[in-house]
């Protein structure tokens, strides 16, 4: 069992029931239909958003529970949303798949890490985008969320490199006052990548 799923089996939603608020706002202005697939899903708090603005959502996580309160809180929003119990070292990045890929606070090793994002670069469709928000390298003295290992952290070349081929329509890194739940709380150093996959790009050269 891993400390996600104990993690999550609380009655609470650790991270709180609304989205991201950096989500909310970009999702406002890309405005996108189709399919979306929420990486590191937790709680489903994003996922859930993302189905109330009319998009056929699907959220992976590692932890059992916390698909299961993905599913509670849809139920009570009135939305759809397909769960998958997935090991992001086994997933399945089908090529050009999703019209949209969202990762809010995915914090992995950094092998794990590199083989994520490269894989987010192959599945989502020419034309279609990828919106993170994580915490940076920077964030360790904030004490206000997330993971308390360095390497678990993110450095903006991360993205500015895996994706250098693609629009970027958003690049951030610097501070910003989070209040989800009970685990993010206060101001925080992090990055937020928006960016959109080239039409027609050749997948051979993704």
């Amino acid at each position: 069992m891993n400390h996600w799923h104990t993690r999550f089996q609380k009655e609470n939603y650790v991270y709180g029931r609304e989205p991201n608020v950096f989500l909310k706002e970009f999702q406002k202005k890309i405005i996108i239909s189709g399919d979306v697939l929420a990486v590191a899903e937790g709680e489903g708090r994003n996922a859930v958003y993302l189905a109330e603005q009319g998009m056929n959502v699907t959220a992976w996580d590692y932890a059992e529970s916390g698909l299961e309160k993905t599913n509670k809180l849809a139920k009570e929003r009135g939305v759809i949303v397909s769960t998958e119990l997935i090991d992001l070292n086994e997933a399945n990045w089908n090529k050009a798949k999703w019209d949209e890929i969202v990762c809010i606070f995915g914090h992995f090793p950094p092998e794990l890490r590199q083989k994520t994002l490269q894989g987010i670069k192959e599945a989502v469709k020419p034309g279609g985008y990828f919106l993170t928000e994580v915490y940076s390298h920077y964030q360790l003295p904030y004490k206000s969320g997330g993971p308390r290992d360095l390497d678990f952290l993110y450095k903006p070349e991360e993205f500015l490199s895996n994706f250098s081929e693609w629009r970027i329509v958003h690049f951030f890194m610097g501070e910003v006052t989070r209040h989800e739940g009970e685990l993010h709380n206060g101001r925080s150093h992090v990055i937020q990548f928006v960016g959109q996959k080239p039409e027609g790009q050749s997948q051979e050269t993704i």
